[in-house]
């Protein structure tokens, strides 16, 4: 698409973008041709490491990183727009060169310097593999009032609990588990546990296929035994990590936003191909106003969802700042339009891109996730209208009530955006 009106944001990592473009367009496109497949849910694992640990010889993997840990520190616009790049170059593998849930996150920036090089530097140079143990069956975007406990014996930790949807976890090294130390739950009542897979306890019960090929996992905790050096960010800083995964999480809902404009833009492209090369009654469809609808829609939501992402970019690279409530637009935003874009495409397409195995098709399963993950539309909706003023007494105060503002001054300038 035409980039101008995003060119303020992008001009300055140019040589960064064309790097990473060339990288996908010479080597992911003609590996992905190797496999003769059009999506990307039976790719091998030994694939996947291969990409990501090219990625990283190559600077781009975990690049938003300290150089501390083998990144090398790229503004948050330069990742989005790489995110973005992507997804829209239509090849599965683009994707896997860049950070997903398996690899380096920002919460364990905020570990002890002996965590962030046991663990965040292998991660950064693709090395290792992690995953998230948030999630339980009945607790979801509250951290805060989890069922797994983590109780003190002696000097160390004792975990019990349940996690569900936890991803790559037959193949991880450690798990990133919230547990509660304080059973009247609270802002200092959670701490993060990294947990390497071979601890005694740990079992991985039964997995789940999403709708898009993703195989999610449960794992039970029974009896985990931890050293105290376990906890994230320090026995003495145990709450803070909490606390600094809420903050940053607006950073990961923009990145999802850059994800779903991608993808957005590679779906316009389909449906535009089809349109100029598709013939009916004469003429090709694109010169059709039904089927010219489709596609001008999804353009010009595109431009706008786009705008709105790398605005909150911008302002987190240059005034360090990235609100709540501006990564919830944004990420709302750009997930209902990848719904729409796909939908439309397929609309243009009819049923070549209704089969199994189409690009299109499985994009149509794969757009129906992203409302849900980092934050569900509805807690997102929560959280502008907590910007709004409209906060209820039951989810605690409004962001700019005395409380709140105090904690979030103390704990923002010790978060990375």
């Amino acid at each position: 698409m035409n980039a101008s009106l995003t060119a303020v944001f992008e001009t300055r990592h140019q040589p960064t973008i064309e790097a990473f473009r060339r990288f996908v367009t010479g080597e992911l496109e003609p590996l992905w041709e190797e496999f003769g497949e059009s999506t990307p849910e039976h790719i091998p694992q030994d694939v996947k490491r291969h990409v990501r640990r090219r990625s990283a010889e190559l600077g781009f993997y975990g690049a938003e990183f300290p150089e501390a840990v083998g990144g090398r520190g790229l503004p948050l616009t330069a990742v989005a727009v790489l995110r973005h790049l992507a997804g829209g170059s239509g090849c599965p593998l683009a994707p896997l060169a860049l950070p997903g849930p398996e690899g380096p996150t920002p919460l364990l920036a905020h570990g002890t310097p002996e965590q962030q090089q046991r663990y965040l530097a292998p991660l950064v140079r693709a090395e290792k593999m992690r995953s998230l143990g948030l999630t339980e069956p009945l607790a979801g975007s509250d951290a805060y009032h989890l069922a797994t406990r983590a109780r003190r014996s002696g000097s160390d930790w004792v975990l019990n609990g349940h996690k569900i949807f936890l991803s790559n976890l037959e193949v991880v090294d450690f798990v990133l588990v919230f547990a509660a130390t304080d059973e009247h739950g609270g802002p200092n009542s959670t701490a993060v546990f990294i947990v390497d897979t071979g601890t005694p306890g740990l079992t991985v019960r039964q997995s789940f296929q999403g709708m898009s090929g993703e195989l999610l996992y449960e794992l039970l905790l029974n009896d985990v035994r931890l050293p105290a050096d376990a906890v994230l960010g320090g026995p003495e800083q145990a709450h803070l990590a909490v606390a600094h995964s809420m903050l940053s999480l607006p950073r990961g809902r923009v990145l999802t936003a850059a994800d779903c404009n991608g993808l957005a833009e590679y779906a316009l492209n389909l449906g535009l191909e089809h349109a100029r090369r598709r013939v009916a009654f004469g003429r090709p469809v694109g010169t059709f106003q039904h089927v010219q609808e489709h596609l001008v829609t999804t353009r010009t939501e595109l431009a706008a969802s786009k705008l709105l992402t790398l605005a909150c970019t911008h302002q987190a690279d240059e005034y360090k700042e990235l609100t709540s409530e501006d990564a919830a637009m944004a990420k709302i935003t750009a997930t209902e339009l990848l719904k729409r874009a796909v939908d439309h495409a397929l609309q243009v397409l009819g049923g070549r891109g209704w089969m199994k195995g189409h690009p299109l098709e499985y994009l149509y399963r794969y757009a129906r996730m992203m409302p849900i993950v980092g934050g569900t539309t509805e807690i997102q909706k929560v959280i502008i209208a907590h910007a709004l003023g409209l906060g209820s007494l039951a989810q605690g105060p409004a962001p700019g009530a005395p409380g709140r503002r105090a904690e979030e001054e103390r704990l923002l300038p010790e978060v990375t955006v």
